[in-house]
C-alpha cells in the first residue's frame, strides 16, 4: 500500500521560508516520479515541482522557479521542497504525488487528474 505522508507547513511571513517534507512508502519501481502540488484558494490543483527518483532530474513551475528546490533522500524515502522568498500567493495546501507519469506532463493543465498516488496535504500560509 502506498503511503506518502506530508509535514512541514505552517504560517509564515512574506519573505519567509520553509522546508516541506514527504516520507514515502510502498510505491514500486514504475513509480519513478513524486512531488508537490498545491490548492490555492478557489483555485485548481497546480503543479509545483516534481524529481526523478531514478536520477534526481528536476522540473518545476514557471511562478516557483529561483524561489521553491526540490530534492530527494534516497536512503529515508523523503522529498523535500525548500521554499523561499515566500509570497502571499503561495498560500495553498501543498500536496505530495507520485506517479509513473513523467515529471513534464505534471504541469500541463489538469495534469493533477492524471497521478495515482496523494498525501493528504499541508497547509501552507503566507500573511504578515
Amino acid at each position: 500500500q502506498v503511503q506518502l505522508v506530508e509535514s512541514g507547513g505552517g504560517l509564515v511571513q512574506p519573505g519567509g521560508s520553509l522546508r516541506l517534507s514527504c516520507v514515502a512508502s510502498g510505491l514500486s519501481f514504475d513509480d519513478q516520479y513524486i512531488g508537490w502540488f498545491r490548492r490555492a484558494p478557489g483555485k485548481e490543483r497546480e503543479g509545483v515541482s516534481c524529481i526523478s527518483r531514478d536520477d534526481g532530474r528536476t522540473w518545476s513551475a514557471d511562478s516557483v522557479k529561483g524561489r521553491f528546490a526540490i530534492s530527494g533522500d534516497k536512503s529515508k524515502n523523503t522529498v523535500y521542497l525548500e521554499m523561499n522568498s515566500l509570497k502571499p500567493e503561495d498560500t495553498a495546501v501543498y500536496y505530495c504525488a507520485a506517479d509513473s507519469l513523467a515529471c513534464s506532463m505534471w504541469f500541463r493543465d489538469h495534469g493533477a487528474d492524471l497521478m495515482d498516488y496523494w498525501g493528504k496535504g499541508t497547509l501552507v500560509t503566507v500573511s504578515s
